[in-house]
């Protein structure tokens, strides 16, 4: 396959969204992002034939390539809506695709990927690798994430509604590079600050949604901000820098 015969679709944050008739392929931008590509394929094929007694699917990952001298991943096209199209389509069904949203990385954590890594470890080398912050502020972080319950349930590490295709082929989840194994609810503080950044009028509604149907208390969900907000500034995103910044106090939310 050439780039010639491919469609641009969006750019993401280190690599460009193509399109062709069948196949959906992620290209790396530069050739120092090698390592990020196998890993992301890697872990997403891992995901890929790992999950069982679920309805939800994974697009079908058939190849890893260069193209135009750059890194590519080439995987199954998704077609239809993602849920966040739905979401800002028809605001007034929020909460119901919301509450879906919920069930659908619910389903997830019920998951298990024995092959992933930890997520306390990708944690904790993000927070390790911030320039951004003193040593001190790295050593509180640290301290708490130590302290959190260690498990091994599948987060998806960079869930949100853009996701999660809703079609007639039923449920599909996108965007498996970042996945890990670890404690839930790590999973939904990082989802909770995603939408904080992309759709902030619904994030405590999402918030108060897995609460109620996990059962988990808002306080110990909100302990994991600080540690997702480090983690997710060591991506080098300057407009969400001063976004994120205000997230590292470690003192206890109320």
């Amino acid at each position: 396959m050439e780039m010639k015969d491919l469609k641009f679709v969006k750019e993401s944050d280190f690599y460009d969204v193509y399109e062709s008739e069948n196949m959906t392929v992620n290209i790396y931008r530069d050739e120092k992002y090698k390592e990020k590509c196998l890993y992301a394929a890697l872990t997403h094929a891992r995901v890929e034939t790992s999950l069982h007694n679920t309805t939800l699917k994974v697009p079908i990952l058939h190849e890893v390539s260069l193209i135009d001298d750059k890194w590519a991943i080439m995987m199954d096209k998704i077609s239809g809506k993602t849920m966040g199209d739905l979401i800002d389509e028809n605001p007034d069904k929020a909460e119901i695709y919301i509450a879906k949203l919920v069930d659908i990385q619910c389903e997830i954590h019920t998951q298990y990927v024995p092959l992933l890594s930890k997520l306390k470890d990708k944690l904790a080398r993000q927070i390790k690798a911030l320039d951004q912050i003193d040593e001190i502020k790295k050593y509180e972080l640290l301290t708490r994430l130590d302290s959190m319950p260690k498990h091994i349930k599948l987060c998806h590490n960079n869930f949100d509604p853009d996701c999660v295709f809703l079609g007639d082929e039923g449920t599909y989840v996108l965007k498996w590079g970042s996945a890990r194994q670890g404690n839930a609810s790590a999973d939904v503080a990082k989802t909770y600050l995603l939408m904080s950044l992309k759709r902030p009028q619904y994030a405590d509604l999402y918030l108060d949604k897995y609460c109620q149907k996990v059962g988990t208390s808002k306080q110990y969900i909100q302990q994991w901000l600080p540690i997702v907000a480090a983690a997710q500034l060591e991506r080098g995103i300057e407009s969400q820098k001063d976004f994120l910044m205000r997230w590292l106090d470690v003192v206890d939310y109320s």
